[in-house]
């Protein structure tokens, strides 16, 4: 039996009709920039997250950007983050012409150590930008004193993990801004591109609200240099209908990776660690083993889907050697991408999938 990575037909097909007449509707209307479906997403992921303010915009990418354009966030600043994660996160810190600051991760959540935040700290410090990886909450309330006692901005990157919760607060709403990626194999994705960040602000919302639409408040008057980067009402229609769904298919997702757990637990594979301060929404499924490279091989030959997020951590990726980061400088993060491995993940797995690819994966172990 062959299990994909992600099955998005199989979730299409379980609303197709639902779906079909929201898009034709956005069609038939003709409203498909900054219309209905973006401003009633906007609405329930602000009212879902208990913040006051949503700014859909056109990726989780410029989500980040905007948001640290939104900060204040400038040349000549640092802004600490992870290097193990999408380049994305830190691509947006070079956008504004910033330079990221990377800490090493805690080997057991894959999240960065904020324990070795304050040590990073310099005059040049403008914010914090923890992700959120794979599903799991950041370690927040120590991370939050520490930018308190600085004075420093905090950004989430929750590209990974919409709906996860630290202590009982949705992902996002702890920092002063949230952001999310609706990437199509996101817990909560479209059919393209599309992204939106959430805040308590009202000051930085509306500066969010015009940097997405060309630096403009009043139409064709630009106050500054902008982008273009709304999300459309096509993407937004596609969302509105999956966000009713979002919680079950988190807790099927849940549901899937304990599965998981109670087939993989053998020695030699490391299962996820759920921090006990948090709800994990496993975008990933990802474990850990020794001879990651000779499994995933094996897994390969058998025609079973496995990825590896990420092979590479960003300190020790070309596009960042001018920060002058040699191999053995985060440790954790360097042994993290040798090890890891993440197993087909989505809501609507079976039972029978679920122990198919964990038998693949303890036979290719052997």
């Amino acid at each position: 039996m062959s299990v994909p990575m992600v099955d998005l037909k199989i979730q299409y097909d379980a609303m197709k009709d639902e779906i079909d007449r929201a898009v034709l509707s956005v069609i038939e209307k003709t409203a498909f920039i900054m219309g209905p479906q973006g401003k009633a997403l906007e609405q329930s992921i602000a009212d879902y997250h208990g913040v006051k303010f949503a700014v859909g915009v056109a990726s989780g990418t410029d989500a980040l950007h905007l948001a640290l354009r939104a900060a204040g966030i400038g040349p000549g600043d640092e802004v600490i983050t992870t290097p193990f994660t999408f380049i994305a996160t830190a691509e947006a810190v070079s956008y504004v012409g910033a330079v990221p600051v990377f800490v090493d991760i805690r080997p057991d959540t894959f999240n960065m150590d904020v324990s070795q935040i304050a040590s990073r700290i310099t005059k040049h410090t403008k914010a914090i930008l923890p992700v959120h990886l794979y599903g799991q909450a950041v370690d927040m309330g120590p991370l939050m004193a520490i930018a308190k006692k600085h004075g420093l901005k905090v950004i989430e990157d929750c590209a990974q993990s919409f709906g996860s919760e630290y202590k009982g607060k949705k992902t996002g709403s702890v920092g002063e801004m949230g952001c999310f990626s609706f990437f199509p194999s996101k817990n909560l994705g479209c059919y393209g591109d599309g992204g939106m960040v959430i805040t308590n602000d009202q000051k930085l919302a509306d500066h969010l609200q015009s940097l997405r639409n060309h630096g403009s408040r009043v139409r064709y008057y630009h106050d500054e240099i902008g982008y273009n980067s709304r999300l459309d009402e096509i993407q937004a229609a596609v969302l509105n209908i999956k966000f009713k769904r979002i919680d079950v298919y988190n807790e099927n997702r849940r549901k899937n990776a304990a599965l998981y757990n109670t087939y993989l637990n053998v020695p030699g594979i490391q299962t996820p660690v759920e921090s006990a301060d948090g709800t994990h929404v496993y975008h990933q499924y990802t474990i850990r083993l020794k001879d990651r490279d000779a499994v995933k091989k094996r897994l390969d030959d058998a025609k079973m889907s496995s990825m590896i997020y990420y092979p590479v951590p960003l300190h020790l990726q070309s596009a960042y050697k001018g920060l002058g980061m040699m191999p053995g400088s985060l440790p954790a993060s360097e042994q993290a991408a040798r090890e890891v491995l993440s197993l087909p993940m989505y809501p609507e797995l079976t039972v029978e999938q679920i122990r198919t690819v964990a038998d693949a994966v303890k036979k290719a172990l052997s």
